[in-house]
């Protein structure tokens, strides 16, 4: 069986804030004209975060641009939005949350077999020295790769 991904929505910034302890798959709960507006692309993931409730889980500040004809039908862009998880899972990821530290991040979104999907990641907040520690590393891979280049120019 062959499983056809489309990706919707990047969120590079989390990988850039946080480091993803583990990685979660969620179905989204949607209506029709913001599925129909996901497959045209216009989703956004850069400022949403994730919270669980009453069991539950949520996802804040995930836009989905109104389907140009969709008219009355269209719903608030910036709506919370349901996800689906097993239960298992949803009480698992309560139990990590409650350690201190630990938070969900939406890494991306996606269709799978036709199915929107969203990618979650348990995370931990970097420090500022972690970011300034992963720009330098990326600053000298690209060094490294720069000369490499010139190396075989030459």
């Amino acid at each position: 069986m062959s499983e056809q991904m489309k990706l919707v929505a990047n969120n590079k910034k989390a990988y850039h804030d946080f480091f993803i302890e583990e990685k979660y798959e969620a179905g989204i709960v949607l209506h029709g004209t913001e599925v129909k507006s996901m497959r045209l692309g216009k989703c956004s993931i850069k400022e949403s975060f994730i919270r669980i409730e009453n069991g539950e889980i949520f996802a804040y500040g995930m836009h989905v641009s109104p389907y140009e004809k969709g008219n009355i039908f269209n719903k608030d862009p910036l709506r919370v939005k349901k996800l689906l998880l097993h239960r298992k899972e949803i009480n698992k990821l309560m139990g990590r949350i409650a350690e201190k530290g630990f938070t969900l991040v939406p890494l991306q979104v996606y269709f799978k077999d036709g199915k929107a999907k969203v990618e979650i990641g348990l995370a931990k907040g970097k420090k500022l020295y972690d970011k300034r520690q992963d720009i330098a590393k990326k600053d000298q891979r690209r060094e490294a790769e720069k000369e490499l280049k010139i190396k075989m120019r030459g």
